[in-house]
Parts: C-alpha cells; structure tokens; sequence
C-alpha cells in the first residue's frame, strides 16, 4: 500500500457544539461517543476529538508500518508529538512535527 491520506483528526474544546458545526456540512456522525464523533465524506474520515486545540487539525497519512515511517520522520528531523497508541484493534496513531511545529499523523498497524 502507498502512503494515503484518509483521515482529519479535528481537536475541539466542546464536543457537542462542535457536533452541531460540523454536522451543519456533513450531516450525521456514523460514530457520536463523547471521546470521538466520526463523519464519512465519501470514504474520507473526518473526525472529532476533545482535546488540547492549540496544535489544530491533524491529517493521518495510512502507513503500513507505523514504526518504519515514525523512525523515517525521525530521521529526517521531525519530533514526536503524541508517540503511537492503540485507537482501535489493529489500529494506532502517532502524531510528529516537523520543524515549524505542523502536525504529521501516522495511521497504520
């Protein structure tokens, strides 16, 4: 697999009123938890999550290796952010940044 982009991660500070933002344009959630609100916009993942929204949206590239990618990114000069985690079976997210401190999510196993 090619690396895709395939999901936008949406830090918000209040879940439900970001629900009714968003829903305005996208409809209803396939997923509404109060951890996670999920949109599917033609196969595209457009994601709602509470946390700290200083570091805006952040746009997961699919990686079938998560490490290898992480540790390229490394290697080039990114930081970690947020190190890997399990979000789902089979599923785990990191978030880097390169040197002007934008945000790299890495989706994969």
């Amino acid at each position: 697999m090619s690396p895709a982009i395939r999901s936008l991660v949406i830090p918000v500070s209040d879940i439900d009123a970001a629900k009714k933002v968003y829903g305005a344009v996208l409809g209803e959630p396939h997923t509404d938890t109060p951890y996670y609100v999920g949109y599917n916009v033609d196969g595209f993942e457009v994601a709602l999550a509470p946390g700290d929204t200083s570091g805006g949206p952040v746009a997961n590239v699919d990686v079938d290796d998560l490490e290898a990618a992480r540790e390229a990114l490394i290697a080039a000069g990114a930081t970690d952010r947020d190190e890997p985690r399990q979000v789902a079976p089979g599923v785990r997210v990191a978030v880097l940044v390169d040197g002007d401190g934008n945000a790299i999510g890495l989706r994969g196993a």
